[in-house]
């Protein structure tokens, strides 16, 4: 009957219309185990309250979330600074609570490293990224001293992102147009891309397996860069054709996915094939907000939570093979807008409860805490809600991603949960520029760095060091032998005083 229905309709003409009224029945019953994706906030004595959360004017998330600490960038008089605190830290946070607080201007951008839960990085105004190593329960006393700082941009840094599966590689990109990639383990920027890029960088997103990134930028471009060969992979003109700021992150599949604005100032999102940037593989208009759309991404249930600056929603969509592509699930609402927001990594979420996501939205003066459930009736594991996901142990050694070598994340099953093990101290050596042999053993404590190696300054240092030490023989020398000059006058004078 169906069948006559459009052979009538479409001999008047009427089959466009049909069509999307077809498409849109099919979009309505498509299944999904997350149709029903359920947002709740957490009650008042769970989030974290009186904090002051930073005013800069900038597009980033503000909030950094790992399965031990939250860290969010917060307002200090006189340089930058940002909190750490353990999650279970929750209700009123002391005005004198201890802050991480060694840059000179305020912090644009924090980042987590994914192979340690104690270490993290920001980029600051001071044109400067610091590392930094959290003791294992928390801070007692204000952090000022990082143990690394990285200096190579000559304006503000507003993007730091650490390589998905090789210990110790951090990019950074700055308002100098410049993105440069550091081996944190040596201090050394390996390699500096200041010529792709002819205006600000919005944004920059790893692939799955670090071998590319794709940068979002101010000239409306999106571009696929492999960063070892500094090249430009692919690149899309006009993503979005407005001129407020986009972002543009990999999936696991390779596609890039695109938050912008058309011309007329609708917010869109968009997917896009890096091997034909032609035209997106999709394109949805959603609404004429002002408001970036921060994308997060979880690679283990292709589903994309896009959060506005400004807004008080959370809307989240699947990303399947097949039309339209780019699925519309649900939104998530509240009262408050949120001023920034955290994303925590699956190794964080309680599976017994089946949350497959939490959010940790920053309000004027707190943070609180958004979990997302799938309600299932049974108390066993969800085999389908949690695939086997990106564990803390890096598949690569800094050295060897920079020599060319590529590895996906290695993963861990979340059966019984995620217990956080113990995690070493970042160490920095110094590289010794004269030292080109590569290194016999590469793995070390925490943090891979070249073994037996020194770097130009301690040769000079170690030649110094031997002269002062024959200096203090020759002295010592001296002294015993004028003790014994001194001893043999003294018995002639008992011999003549005798």
């Amino acid at each position: 009957e169906a069948g006559g229905i459009l052979g009538t309709r479409r001999n008047k003409g009427l089959e466009a219309p049909l069509c999307r009224t077809r498409l849109s029945v099919r979009r309505v019953v498509r299944q999904s185990k997350f149709r029903h994706v359920f947002g709740q906030a957490v009650k008042n004595d769970q989030c974290y309250d009186d904090i002051r959360v930073s005013r800069v004017t900038w597009d980033s998330s503000f909030c950094a979330v790992n399965p031990r600490f939250v860290a969010i960038i917060i307002e200090a008089s006189g340089g930058g600074a940002f909190l750490v605190l353990p999650l279970h830290k929750t209700g009123r946070i002391d005005k004198s609570y201890p802050t991480v607080c060694g840059h000179t201007g305020p912090v644009l951008d924090i980042d987590w490293c994914p192979h340690n839960d104690q270490v993290i990085a920001s980029g600051s105004e001071d044109c400067t990224v610091m590392v930094w190593q959290i003791p294992e329960n928390g801070l007692t006393l204000s952090l000022t001293e990082p143990v690394v700082i990285l200096e190579g941009h000559s304006k503000r840094v507003g993007i730091v992102a650490w390589h998905p599966t090789a210990r110790n590689v951090l990019l950074s990109a700055g308002c100098d147009n410049a993105i440069i990639i550091w081996n944190v383990g040596t201090g050394e920027a390996l390699l500096n891309l200041d010529d792709m890029h002819s205006d600000m960088i919005y944004n920059v997103s790893w692939n799955r397996n670090g071998s590319l990134i794709c940068t979002a930028s101010k000239d409306k471009k999106v571009r696929v860069i492999d960063p070892r060969k500094q090249e430009i992979v692919a690149e899309k003109e006009k993503a979005h054709e407005g001129a407020r700021p986009m972002r543009a992150i990999f999936l696991a599949d390779g596609n890039v996915f695109t938050t912008g604005f058309s011309r007329m100032s609708e917010r869109q999102l968009a997917l896009w094939n890096p091997k034909n940037m032609q035209e997106p593989i999709a394109l949805h208009e959603m609404d004429t907000s002002n408001g970036v759309l921060l994308p997060f991404y979880d690679p283990d249930t292709s589903i994309i939570y896009l959060c506005g600056k400004g807004d008080s929603s959370i809307r989240y969509f699947e990303i399947t093979d097949e039309s339209p592509y780019v699925h519309y699930l649900n939104t998530f609402s509240s009262k408050e807008p949120q001023r920034g927001m955290g994303y925590m990594p699956k190794r964080g979420l309680d599976v017994n409860k089946c949350e497959i996501a939490r959010f940790f939205k920053l309000h004027e003066r707190k943070c609180e805490p958004i979990i997302m459930t799938v309600p299932r009736k049974s108390d066993l594991f969800q085999d389908d809600l949690y695939p086997d996901t990106a564990g803390p142990e890096a598949a690569l050694e800094a050295e060897e991603w920079f020599e060319g070598k590529n590895a996906d994340p290695i993963l861990i099953s979340l059966k019984h949960g995620y217990i956080p093990g113990k995690n070493r101290d970042l160490k920095v050596v110094k590289k010794n520029i004269l030292d080109s042999k590569p290194t016999a053993n590469k793995k070390c404590d925490l943090i891979s760095v070249p073994k037996k190696t020194t770097d130009a300054a301690s040769v000079q240092n170690e030649a110094k060091l031997d002269e002062i030490l024959k200096e203090i023989k020759s002295i010592k020398d001296t002294i015993c032998n004028q003790d014994e000059r001194i001893s043999k006058l003294e018995q002639q004078m008992a011999k003549i005083a005798a």
